[in-house]
C-alpha cells in the first residue's frame, strides 16, 4: 500500500477519535473556548490537511490507484459529515445543513454509478465541488473554533474572536450550501439524458 492510501486510511481513523472527544467530558477553556472543541478542531485539522496531501503525492508520484480513487472521497465525506453532524448534537448548528448535504452526496453518488455502468464514464470535480469541499472546511474548523451557534454573530452578543469565527463560519456554511446545491446541479443537468436512457 502507497503512502496516498495510508494517509486516507489514516484520515478515516482520526473520524472515531475526533467522535470520542466529546464523550471523555474534559474540562477546561483556552481563550473561552472549551478545550474538547480545541481538541475536536486540532483533528480535523490534521485530517483535512491529509486529504490535501495525499491526493498531491499520488500525482507528483504518479501513485494514483483505484483504490485510492475509491476512498478518498469516501473518507473526505465521513470527515466533514461526521463533524457537522456533532456540532447539530452540540446545538450548535441547525439539522437542514448537513441534511442538504449528505441528500446531494446520496444523489451523486449514485449518478457516478450509473456513469459508470454506462461505459465507465469519469466524472470531474467542477469548480462548485471544489469550492463546496473548501467551504465546509473552513465553515467546521471555524465553528469549533467559537462558542456561538450558526449566523449568532448577526444577532448575538459575541465579541472578539469569537464574532470573527462565528461570522466566518456563517459565511463559509452560506457559500457552502449553495455551492452543494449548484454542484449537485452541475453534475445531473450536463448529463441528464444518461439517467433517462433505459440502456
Amino acid at each position: 500500500m502507497n503512502l496516498p492510501n495510508k494517509l486516507t486510511i489514516f484520515r478515516i481513523i482520526l473520524v472515531p477519535i475526533m467522535v470520542i472527544i466529546p464523550i471523555l467530558n474534559i474540562k477546561g477553556e483556552c481563550l473561552g473556548i472549551p478545550i474538547t472543541f480545541l481538541l475536536i478542531d486540532l483533528i480535523f485539522i490534521i485530517a483535512s490537511i491529509t486529504d490535501k496531501l495525499d491526493g498531491y503525492i499520488a500525482r507528483s508520484r504518479n501513485q494514483v490507484t483505484t483504490f485510492g480513487k475509491f476512498l478518498d472521497p469516501i473518507a473526505d465525506k465521513i470527515l466533514v459529515i461526521s463533524a457537522m453532524i456533532m456540532l447539530v448534537e452540540l446545538g450548535r448548528l441547525p439539522a437542514w445543513i448537513p441534511i442538504i448535504i449528505l441528500f446531494r452526496e446520496f444523489v451523486i453518488s449514485g449518478y457516478r454509478l450509473v456513469a459508470t455502468s454506462k461505459g465507465g464514464k469519469v466524472i470531474a470535480a467542477s469548480v462548485w465541488g471544489k469550492l463546496k469541499t473548501v467551504t465546509q472546511m473552513v465553515a467546521v474548523i471555524a465553528a469549533y473554533f467559537n462558542v456561538g451557534k450558526l449566523f449568532e454573530c448577526f444577532y448575538g452578543n459575541l465579541g472578539g474572536l469569537n464574532f470573527v469565527m462565528n461570522l466566518i463560519e456563517s459565511t463559509m456554511m452560506i457559500i457552502c450550501v449553495f455551492a452543494t446545491c449548484f454542484s449537485g446541479w452541475d453534475y445531473l443537468k450536463n448529463d441528464k439524458n444518461m439517467i433517462l436512457k433505459e440502456k
